[in-house]
């Protein structure tokens, strides 16, 4: 008895230590960025577009072009996504092919962003000549998370338990009928988590819109989807490394603004999970 009370302690201990060394430098790297760009952050640094060769002005154009790319990106990747994983989970016979199938999408998750960047360079720019767009870029970024949304979203349909299914069809409704007003609402928190995790991705992605749809510098906002745009982690890339003259106060601002805006869709997209997790029958 004394013996399974020590290897319980030497075994908790040694995950509260794993914890540790994983939570401990996200808290620093957020405090860094928080001492050091805290200063630079104001009304002004965020709604003042980039000037002086990016060594003046704010950060208009970038935060405005990354709330472009993510929103169409999770306009194009949710629904498909949704609809992969319902096929895959309710409807697909269930044998070889599925597995394999499954098991393409989960190798698709781990593939470098930078192979999907010129995926998207070939097919979207070249083949389709959408040329280097917003349009352009969010599919490729799209493209980017579809394997995150699938897995996450099938494994919050597959978590609803069978019972549920049964006595739906049971009262005599359809299996679509089923899928939709009994699984997919039940499933709901599961499939959110799926997007938040393709959100915080699909905004801090450099590679593919490198190829697809990022600017340098622009004067204006884009003025159509077929337009390129800025976006937040290559603004911060080129003015960490190819502007010597940029601030230092501007690059941690731009730093700590991207995470603020990641965190904060986090939070948002957390929050909704909370609503539907609460009405849940289960």
């Amino acid at each position: 008895m004394k013996m399974r009370n020590v290897s319980q302690f030497i075994s908790f201990s040694i995950l509260r230590l794993i914890i540790l060394v994983v939570v401990v430098p996200v808290i620093f790297v957020i405090f860094v960025l928080f001492k050091n760009g805290w200063s630079a952050m104001s009304w002004h640094f965020i709604m003042t577009p980039p000037s002086g060769d990016l060594t003046k002005g704010g950060l208009l154009l970038p935060i405005v072009g990354t709330l472009y790319l993510v929103g169409l990106t999770i306009l194009f990747a949710l629904p498909l996504g949704l609809l992969s994983a319902i096929y895959l989970s309710e409807y697909a016979k269930q044998g070889k092919l599925i597995r394999i199938v499954r098991l393409a999408i989960v190798n698709l998750a781990g593939v470098p962003s930078i192979v999907y960047g010129l995926f998207g360079y070939g097919v979207f720019c070249l083949m389709l000549n959408m040329h280097e767009s917003i349009l352009a870029g969010s599919m490729t970024l799209a493209i980017l998370i579809l394997p995150v949304i699938i897995v996450a979203s099938e494994e919050a349909l597959t978590a609803v338990p069978q019972g549920f299914r049964e006595a739906s069809l049971a009262l005599g409704a359809t299996k679509w009928q089923t899928t939709y007003k009994v699984v997919l609402p039940n499933a709901l928190p599961g499939i959110i988590t799926g997007a938040i995790l393709g959100i915080s991705r699909a905004a801090g992605e450099t590679a593919p819109i490198l190829f697809t749809v990022v600017a340098a510098y622009m004067h204006d906002l884009p003025k159509s989807l077929f337009d390129k745009c800025m976006a937040l982690p290559y603004h911060l890339y080129n003015i960490s490394t190819q502007v010597p003259d940029a601030p230092l106060n501007i690059q941690w601002g731009t730093a700590l603004t991207l995470l603020i805006i990641a965190v904060g869709l986090n939070i948002a997209a957390s929050f909704i999970r909370v609503h539907f997790r609460k009405n849940r029958a289960w």
